[in-house]
């Protein structure tokens, strides 16, 4: 499998993208965000974390006219895979590859911490390998993960089946730590091949770092 991961100014995360699945033995190429093209192997397109652009204007708002994208769009409307996490939601927010949008977080604060999530729907390639109603301990580090979307389309997301991830605490009872409409943290398209979330996976990818929960999520990407 060939994963592709983005990198803008201010990126942070795409070496972690890279060793998460480096560590599940699949090939990643970096590409910088001047580019036009994506290579035309590529198997998944993942929109890493970080602070691209330094989020001047609303995170992902200048990312989201990166050379790089127009060739995502494409990949993505071709059926190609994309994840993004944490700022690479934003991204995919802003570039409407992914409906909704951020706000900062309710109390104003950047939030650091592992955090249970609910997987609300396996009915996709990101999630296949949880079960509905799984636990997963996953780290999050925002300061604009509240997730905004009006009534009529946030009915929609649920009759297709896109709200993937809620936050909860350990017992599975909802525990919002950003104010996201309905504690959602991750969504995908109605084609379910554009994915997004808050939480980091590929930072729980070995019991030293406090969970391998992110492990069963990224396989679920793998051939």
């Amino acid at each position: 499998m060939n994963v592709v991961v983005l990198r803008f100014p201010g990126t942070n995360c795409e070496f972690d993208t890279r060793y998460a699945f480096e560590r599940l033995g699949e090939k990643v190429t970096i590409v910088w965000h001047e580019e036009e093209t994506i290579p035309a192997n590529a198997d998944l397109v993942v929109v890493p974390g970080g602070f691209s652009y330094g989020d001047y204007l609303r995170s992902g708002a200048i990312a989201r006219f990166s050379p790089v994208m127009k060739a995502v769009r494409s990949y993505a409307d071709n059926g190609g895979y994309v994840l993004g996490i944490c700022n690479g939601f934003q991204i995919l927010l802003e570039s409407h590859l992914l409906p909704g949008a951020m706000k900062r977080n309710e109390n104003l604060h950047f939030v650091s911490k592992h955090q249970y999530l609910k997987v609300e729907n396996n009915d996709n390639r990101f999630l296949r390998h949880c079960e509905v109603g799984e636990l997963l301990n996953i780290p999050i580090a925002h300061a604009e993960g509240n997730y905004y979307i009006d009534d009529e389309r946030l009915e929609a997301l649920y009759d297709n089946g896109q709200v993937l991830l809620t936050y909860c605490d350990e017992k599975g009872d909802p525990d919002n730590p950003n104010g996201s409409v309905d504690n959602i943290a991750g969504i995908c398209n109605e084609k379910k091949n554009v994915f997004g979330l808050m939480p980091h996976p590929e930072r729980a990818m070995e019991t030293i770092l406090g969970s391998m929960d992110g492990v069963k999520m990224l396989e679920g990407f793998l051939a």
